[in-house]
């Protein structure tokens, strides 16, 4: 593993980091979670088809960039350096890859140009509030969490041939926007009862879409309701859904961890300049050992998480280059990266003082990152915990002893 970034990655970095800050600075940030989409159209145009962002890890054949999973979250990181509110996380991140590897060649050479392009926007549709375990993130995602035959969720049913959806999915990510929905339907009744995905395309007959007020409004979301609403099939009866979410899920947690590691990093470059300006009894408070100690231990938290979210970037780029189902450490990143993030907003909110406690100030939409984050894709302690009992971490020998675990 070469641990340094090529050229073309630098430039990534760069180009997308120079037109945040001329198009996606405080006051345009506030203005865009408050248009319909809930983000600017003009920016998003932007990073489609000037920057190619959202066919960033897409292959060529399907006009993406053929690209790792490590520029993408590359882009992320700066992107969420600026808390940019985009359609990138749901369509490049959850939607598109989806369709990559579930998608019968027909839907692939049909919708992958169109996400990659960012011509069409995708968002992935789970029953209830339980992305995370969906995503196979904080929980064995093979159980009943998409209805289970059982009254709610999202049920599917075939009528002559054609596949209706009725239910209700709600926290969905860009999904009062999205021109794609991918949604998770429970059929099969009791006799094969199972998971499969769905699309579901804009203005179909039946569906209902209303944005939502979330706590980070630079994540908007929307509850999507599905009355008897005409779909088709992501790929075929036999595919291996939650396989194919828990790819998504380990990868999605590593761009995650980019991005809020971009989060965390800027939350502490704004606070580090305000503590050098801000002077009480003569002097900058940025030069008491007290604050210079806080700031060196969110510093240091933020550089682990850094390090710990590039190295399941790359994991998960390893393993869909080799088609593996290797090392997947994106849930431990991604618990590294919100806690460091949680840990530079709530240092920020403090050291700004009795500013940063106004609910107007900037330092509070870091804030809401991290907690909208956490509600989202899982508490720390619960990403944690079940990377450490799919590790087999708290196994006990028959002897009561601590088994051997290889890491």
């Amino acid at each position: 593993m070469d641990a340094r970034f090529t050229a073309e990655q630098e430039e990534i970095r760069r180009t997308l980091r120079e037109l945040l800050l001329k198009r996606c600075g405080p006051e345009d940030l506030r203005a865009a979670v408050l248009t319909p989409a809930g983000y600017d159209p003009a920016l998003w145009e932007a990073l489609a088809r000037q920057l190619g962002l959202p066919g960033l890890a897409l292959p060529e054949v399907y006009g993406g960039v053929g690209c790792s999973v490590t520029e993408l979250a590359l882009a992320c990181e700066e992107s969420g350096r600026a808390l940019a509110p985009s359609p990138l996380l749901a369509t490049a991140v959850l939607g598109a890859p989806l369709v990559l590897s579930l998608g019968t060649e027909i839907q692939r050479a049909e919708l992958l140009p169109l996400l990659a392009s960012g011509e069409l926007t995708a968002a992935l549709a789970v029953p209830g509030a339980v992305l995370a375990t969906a995503l196979g993130l904080v929980g064995d995602n093979g159980g009943d969490w998409a209805g289970g035959g059982r009254a709610g969720g999202v049920q599917a049913r075939q009528v002559d041939g054609v596949w209706r959806l009725y239910g209700q999915a709600a926290q969905v990510l860009d999904g009062h926007s999205a021109g794609l929905l991918v949604v998770a339907a429970h059929t099969g009744g009791f006799a094969r009862s199972r998971t499969l995905l769905y699309l579901v395309r804009d203005g179909s007959a039946g569906l209902v879409r209303v944005r939502q007020t979330s706590l980070d409004e630079t994540r908007p979301q929307a509850r999507i309701e599905l009355r008897d609403v005409e779909a088709e099939l992501l790929g075929d009866e036999d595919a291996d859904v939650a396989g194919a979410l828990a790819g998504v899920g380990d990868m999605a947690a590593a761009v995650l961890a980019a991005e809020a590691v971009g989060a965390a990093d800027r939350a502490l470059e704004r606070t580090v300049e305000y503590v050098r300006q801000r002077e009480q009894f003569g002097r900058a408070i940025g030069s008491f050992q007290a604050v210079k100690h806080r700031l060196a231990d969110v510093y240091v938290e933020v550089q682990a998480a850094r390090s710990a979210a590039y190295y399941a970037a790359w994991a998960a780029g390893t393993d869909a280059a080799t088609g593996t189902g290797g090392e997947r450490v994106g849930g431990l990143a991604l618990a590294q990266a919100m806690e460091a993030l949680r840990r530079a907003a709530g240092e920020g909110i403090q050291l700004h003082g009795g500013i940063g406690f106004t609910w107007e100030h900037d330092a509070h939409l870091y804030f809401k990152r991290a907690a909208g984050d956490e509600s989202l894709f899982g508490p720390v302690h619960r990403l944690r915990g079940y990377a450490a009992e799919v590790a087999r971490l708290f196994d006990r020998k028959g002897d009561g002893s601590r088994a051997e675990v290889t890491v």
